[in-house]
């Protein structure tokens, strides 16, 4: 007995011994798997989980050392005839102690029990065939342990049993946590769409939460090689040309679109979108990959898409590293820095480090609201807010002068069309010749970069807002012909978000239960977010030639029907959308490109690079005087075209007509006292504005 207790004695230094050097040379591996609890500050919640997850792994280590011990025996019984080991008792006992102890403890070293690996995955699978082979070595090499480390066979045998034991008794775990729970009786049924990593994730997620919101019924995805995969007892039933039928088939309501790439591929999300519409389905999405990877989002936390993914095209991203070396350490001014651009440019520009960022606008409550943003704390008491109006050209000289700004950003101007129809003066007062005022500031003041923001209705114009701003960009290209340095404009089409835009009117209207209305079943309009307009300004002082209007290629034109209805079903509101007609200066399409304008890319592939013929400030000034509204109206459209050679091959314009995927319908007949496209039509709507 005195030289058992020296052979386990020996046997227990060792297995110490190779405790402490897994333990020494996996420090981090050991540090990861250790819990520790700080007594002062612990709550008993955290005691709670704390002690169930103890009891977790206590239960794991036990079943693993149960399966080694049942491997040993069965090995045994293998290698003996079913007769067992042989043996005295004691050196059975020893050999299953010590067997048990180095499978634990190699185990414990490797993160078996720590949580490492999920449940049932490739990497557990792996943890436990290499815990399983170094413990079969240790056997065979650790001297002195009875039956087993002069047996390598035996050895051998119990480590491939065990193995096989560990495996399945993991996959048994796996698969009672992974069972179907049930959900909640008020459960939505839905389709899947995407049985990729994230559709996969979905799945699993929904049928084994119980209480959960939704039950998958189906899965669709258009890979062919996945039409006879189950996930969770979930079959893939065929790809997109699939959505009606399964829908009627299953009694569907909601299809939930789980690919990964989908919210950043806008083509294939607009089609899937169409499709489950024309099915009578619901849409959601699944949250981003970013929220998911900072974690204040689940797999599982399905929504409703965001308007961002209708755009049917992929959201544009500019390199903005090298960009922002150009404003680094600059003095720069905007204008109209408390409107919707204007701010969100502040904002950015702030971020670059310019050595001063002065922002002037005429609303003292848009200028708090600004700094604000910037700063945390708005006491206007700095030089970087002016207040003034761009109307007041001894102000602006006075305004340049003191701020001596190196590059200006001009977002000052009045928008929205149907005022502007009403009232063409202020279009003139402050779009054209308020726009004069600060150009010939810069000018004077040795500016040295200046970008005019401008809009796509500026292309082909037909309306007060769309004369006024073209006028803006030919007197830019005339300071362009005058000045050193960078003179450019850019063209933005309606910018989601923005204050007053098309998206905050349908909100409020549908927040109200409606009607909701329309101009027009076919109208369309081109739509960029505000991260896009920043974008493609800030782009403009570095790939944009003096003389130059850019214009951001924004994919397809987007229906505002559409539009209207898709936010509806959102809101799971029955607000009723109603048509009411153009308006005056109102286009069913917007343009990009005027007559004579060549769809140009010399710089970048999602950038047009369009010259303007200048304008002479005299054929703008010489309006001032104009006080009645035909008058006005009259003298800007002369204006625009003054001096300009017309072009042999004008470009086709989309005014009165439809888009390529929106063709005529009997349902496109004006209401009773409205005009057909084109024509002036007195109308109440929501606007399409930035």
């Amino acid at each position: 007995m005195l030289a058992a207790t020296k052979r386990i004695h020996s046997i227990t230094h060792h297995l110490v011994r190779i405790a402490s050097t897994a333990s020494e040379s996996t420090p981090a591996e050991s540090e990861g798997c250790e819990d520790t609890l700080n007594g002062d500050s612990a709550s008993n919640g955290e005691l709670t989980r704390l002690t169930a997850r103890s009891r977790r792994r206590a239960a794991r280590v036990v079943a693993d050392a149960t399966v080694w011990a049942g491997g040993l025996y069965l090995a045994g019984r293998m290698l003996n005839g079913g007769q067992g080991l042989p043996g005295a008792p004691w050196k059975l006992g020893v050999a299953y102690v010590v067997t048990c102890a180095v499978a634990v403890v190699v185990g414990g070293q490797r993160g078996l029990y720590c949580g490492r690996f999920q449940s049932g995955s490739g990497a557990e699978l792996n943890a436990v065939l290499a815990c399983a082979a170094i413990t079969g070595l240790l056997l065979m090499t650790i001297p002195g342990v009875p039956c087993v480390g002069d047996a390598p066979t035996l050895a051998v045998i119990t480590t491939m049993v065990s193995a096989l034991g560990i495996i399945t008794e993991r996959a048994v775990i796996a698969a009672v946590r992974r069972r179907p729970r049930r959900p909640a009786p008020t459960a939505v049924k839905v389709i899947v769409f995407g049985a990729g990593s994230a559709g996969t994730q979905l799945v699993q997620r929904l049928i084994g939460q119980r209480g959960a919101p939704y039950r998958p019924v189906a899965l669709l995805d258009d890979d062919p090689a996945k039409r006879k995969l189950r996930i969770c007892g979930v079959p893939v039933r065929g790809g997109r040309e699939r959505i009606a039928q399964v829908a009627a088939e299953t009694g569907a309501t909601v299809m939930v679109i789980a690919i990964a790439r989908g919210c950043r591929d806008g083509r294939l999300f607009k089609e899937l979108v169409s499709a489950s519409e024309a099915a009578g389905l619901i849409t959601k999405v699944i949250p981003p990959v970013d929220e998911l990877v900072a974690g204040c989002a689940r797999i599982d936390g399905v929504r409703d898409p965001r308007i961002t993914h209708l755009l049917g095209r992929e959201q544009i991203s500019l390199d903005m590293t090298s960009v922002a070396g150009q404003f680094a350490g600059r003095r720069i001014l905007v204008t109209g820095a408390g409107g919707s651009i204007g701010s969100e440019l502040c904002r950015q520009l702030h971020r670059m480090g310019p050595a001063s960022l002065v922002m002037l606008d005429r609303d003292e409550s848009a200028l708090h609201a600004v700094q604000l943003a910037l700063h945390g704390r708005a006491l206007l008491d700095s030089d970087e807010t002016v207040l003034a109006d761009i109307r007041d050209a001894p102000r602006m000289q006075e305004v340049f002068a003191l701020v001596r700004p190196e590059i200006v950003f001009h977002a000052a101007a009045v928008k929205h069309l149907p005022l502007l129809e009403r009232y063409p003066a202020e279009a003139l007062k402050t779009n054209a010749l308020g726009t004069l005022n600060v150009l010939e500031a810069a000018v004077n003041h040795g500016v040295q970069s200046f970008v005019n923001i401008s809009t796509d209705k500026a292309a082909d114009p037909v309306s007060v807002l769309g004369t006024s701003k073209r006028i803006t960009e030919r007197l830019t290209a005339h300071m362009a012909a005058l000045a050193p340095g960078n003179w450019v404009s850019v063209r933005f089409g309606n910018v989601l978000g923005s204050r007053g835009s098309l998206l905050s009117s349908l909100s409020a209207q549908i927040a109200v239960g409606g009607p909701v209305t329309v101009t027009h079943p076919q109208v369309a309009r081109y739509f960029m977010t505000a991260s896009e307009a920043v974008q493609l300004v800030l782009q403009a002082v570095a790939v944009g030639r003096s003389g130059e209007v850019l214009v951001l290629d924004m994919g397809e034109q987007v229906r505002i029907a559409d539009l209207a209805r898709r936010m509806t079903q959102a809101a799971s509101s029955t607000a009723e959308i109603v048509f009411t007609g153009l308006r005056p200066g109102e286009k069913l399409t917007e343009d990009l490109l005027g007559p004579g304008e060549a769809d140009h890319r010399p710089r970048h592939p999602l950038v047009r690079q369009v010259p303007v013929p200048p304008l002479e400030p005299a054929e703008v000034t010489r309006l001032s005087d104009l006080a009645d509204p035909d008058d006005v109206r009259a003298a800007l459209a002369r204006t625009v075209v003054a001096g300009v050679i017309p072009s042999p091959h004008p470009a086709p314009s989309s005014h009165g007509t439809f888009p390529p995927d929106c063709p005529p319908s009997p349902d496109c007949v004006p209401a009773p006292g409205t005009t057909q496209p084109g024509t002036h039509a007195a109308s109440q709507t929501s606007q399409a504005a930035r």
